[in-house]
């Protein structure tokens, strides 16, 4: 298994313009809050307020992953995913017409949203390359959210020494 760095670093290779960085603090939350609610809609079992679905089975694999990748970052994720699937169980409770409409409207215009990141960036999702780029996203948006605060410069130093800094905008096509 390869470790935060590395994992990281990967993914940041797909990631070098500011304006998909961006899009990407936007589009990856919409899209993280669209699985979970289309995935908290099934039950699998219910004690009392806590409900078993297939979102909670998810959000407890994501966040050991995190964790074990890193106890800082994964902590801050574990919030965060606790947070969406709060959320999730809320807009899953409701009608059923609500529930699509949340959950389906989320993953498209999240996913329009990364596209058009990847459009200024001249270069494919990192996940068409590597599947674990779609769990390593969310941490990839704490990570560069804790990067523009000041903290973990060491880990930022680590993945621009292999993949190079951001860029205001993407180097030009070659013709």
């Amino acid at each position: 298994m390869r470790n935060l760095s590395e994992q990281l670093t990967q993914y940041a290779a797909y990631h070098r313009d500011r304006r998909n960085i961006l899009t990407h603090f936007v589009g990856i939350p919409m899209i993280v809050l669209a699985v979970a609610v289309l995935l908290a809609r099934p039950l699998l079992a219910q004690w009392g307020a806590v409900a078993l679905s297939p979102a909670t089975a998810v959000t407890l694999l994501t966040v050991l992953y995190y964790l074990k990748l890193d106890l800082r970052l994964g902590a801050v994720m574990a919030a965060l995913m606790a947070l969406s699937l709060w959320f999730a169980q809320a807009v899953a409770a409701q009608a059923t017409a609500v529930w699509l409409t949340v959950g389906v409207g989320l993953f498209v215009v999240g996913w329009v949203i990364q596209f058009v990141g990847h459009y200024y960036e001249g270069r494919k999702p990192a996940f068409v390359d590597d599947l674990v780029g779609l769990v390593i996203g969310p941490l990839f948006v704490v990570a560069e959210a804790g990067f523009l605060l000041g903290l973990r410069r060491e880990l930022q130093q680590a993945i621009e020494a292999r993949v190079g800094p951001v860029r205001d905008h993407a180097p030009a096509r070659a013709a």
